[in-house]
C-alpha cells in the first residue's frame, strides 16, 4: 500500500507563487508516473500535470503551461509542483496521484492507483 501526503497549499495573492510537495511512503514510487490533479468547488477533478517515472517527460494542461513546473526526487520519494503567476481560477484542492501507466500521458483519473488527501490552494484577486 502507498500513502501520499500533500503539503504546501495556502492562501496567496494573484501573481504569487506556491510550491506543493507530495511525499510518498509505503513503497518506492520510482516506477510510477506522478501527477497533480485539482478540484474546484462544484467542478470535476481535472488533470493538471504529470511526470514520468524517470522524470524526463512531463505534460501539462494548457491553462498552466508556462506557469507551473512539475518535478520529482525519486531518492526522496517526493514530487513537487512549483506554481508561479497564480490566478484566482487556480483556486482548488490539489491532489497528488501515482500511476503504473501503460500509455503516455496518463491524464484520466481512472489511470491512477493511489491518491493523496489533497491540499487547498486559494488565490485571491
Amino acid at each position: 500500500q502507498v500513502q501520499l501526503v500533500e503539503s504546501g497549499g495556502g492562501l496567496v495573492q494573484a501573481g504569487g507563487s506556491l510550491r506543493l510537495s507530495c511525499a510518498a511512503s509505503g513503497r518506492t514510487l520510482s516506477r510510477y508516473a506522478m501527477a497533480w490533479f485539482r478540484q474546484a468547488p462544484g467542478k470535476e477533478r481535472e488533470f493538471v500535470s504529470v511526470i514520468s517515472w524517470i522524470g524526463g517527460t512531463t505534460d501539462y494542461v494548457d491553462g498552466v503551461k508556462g506557469r507551473f513546473t512539475i518535478s520529482r526526487d525519486n531518492a526522496k520519494n517526493t514530487v513537487y509542483l512549483q506554481m508561479d503567476s497564480l490566478k484566482p481560477e487556480d483556486t482548488a484542492v490539489y491532489y497528488c496521484a501515482a500511476s503504473r501507466y501503460s500509455r503516455w500521458p496518463p491524464i484520466q483519473k481512472y489511470e491512477y492507483d493511489y491518491w493523496g488527501q489533497g491540499t487547498q490552494v486559494t488565490v485571491s484577486s
